[in-house]
């Protein structure tokens, strides 16, 4: 992986859902990252955190409420026309659920082949059949399949359609959210290494959105946890399970069984009290102090800041901040 200009930046991202009687539902409030060329950036966190919307407010399926996402430094929520289609050509979307995702009515042939079609990729029909044939292959399904019905298919054969048809334009830049999350446990560690494959063999950068942590671990390069429409902590795949430093982190963390009965008996499990806040009427100060179990006074207040604790490792935590008291009256970066 490449560190050099990120090929994809979010600023202070916001999505906000207005459901009308002055009810506003905060999606996602205010979220910053970046994704590098050729990497796998995570997205993790528990249904209902945002991570969904980031992703499809990222593609620019939803629009912004504020903040700003740069594709290789272009404003996509900006972009139109002509520039509009080049930027979907170069960024493309697994979606989470297999089955509502492809159109029942077309078959293989026309779901890979729409969005060739669309963009004018391919001028005859011979080179459309033989590209539609090859992302078949690449995907581990078999040139037979093209004049089926989805619904002949399995959830990871369907899985794999849906990515056969994200790389069709041979994008650089995938949005995976959850791609995993409606399969049959024994289909997904397959689907994974799909991806993994394709991406060693073409260079795609991923945004890998989930909430399986232990599976994240396993294709990511980075990870940023979510919880209700913030990032509370961003760093290596590594660190995270070495070294969690939010409490939600560790949390999450902790809900991972481990293949080992002695060591699995012995261990803690922390155990959030309490449901997840509404994204309607967010706690205040950290949002995640309502279930913390070492939430201070302070935390219902005062927002935390954005720390980076050690290189590359950042976590927004009052218990995290040595000067938390001084900053109670003072302007706080909001993540």
């Amino acid at each position: 992986m490449t560190q050099n200009q990120p090929i994809l930046k979010v600023n202070n991202l916001k999505k906000h859902f207005d459901l009308g009687k002055g009810q506003i539902l905060q999606a996602v409030d205010g979220i910053t990252f970046e994704v590098y060329k050729g990497e796998t950036f995570g997205l993790v966190g528990e249904s209902g955190c945002g991570k969904s919307t980031a992703g499809r407010t990222i593609m620019g399926l939803y629009g912004r409420t504020a903040g700003e996402v740069l594709f290789n430094n272009q404003d996509v929520h900006k972009l139109k026309g002509k520039e509009r289609n080049a930027f979907l050509k170069n960024m493309q979307m697994i979606f989470q659920d297999p089955y509502a995702s492809l159109n029942p009515r077309s078959t293989v042939y026309e779901i890979i082949a729409e969005p060739l079609v669309i963009h004018e990729v391919y001028n005859t029909k011979k080179e459309l059949n033989a590209k539609v044939n090859d992302l078949l292959e690449s995907v581990g399904l078999d040139r037979e399949h093209a004049n089926r019905y989805p619904h002949e298919f399995s959830g990871g054969q369907r899985q794999r359609i849906g990515i056969a048809r994200a790389l069709a334009l041979d994008p650089d830049f995938i949005i995976a959210d959850e791609p995993i999350s409606a399969l049959d446990v024994s289909v997904q560690a397959s689907v994974v290494k799909l991806l993994q494959k394709l991406q060693k063999d073409k260079g795609f950068t991923y945004l890998f959105i989930a909430h399986d942590l232990s599976m994240v671990k396993y294709i990511s390069s980075r990870i940023a946890v979510m919880y209700l429409g913030h990032i509370v902590e961003l760093t290596t795949s590594e660190q995270l399970y070495k070294n969690p430093l939010h409490p939600y982190s560790q949390a999450l963390l902790s809900a991972i069984p481990i293949p080992d009965p002695d060591i699995e008996e012995a261990r803690q499990r922390i155990i959030l009290q309490g449901e997840l806040p509404s994204p309607i009427n967010p706690p205040t100060g950290c949002v995640f102090h309502t279930r913390c179990p070492v939430a201070k006074a302070e935390c219902s207040s005062v927002k935390p800041r954005w720390l980076e604790k050690e290189p590359g490792h950042m976590a927004a935590c009052h218990l995290l901040d040595p000067d938390m008291i001084l900053h109670e009256k003072e302007t706080v970066v909001e993540v």
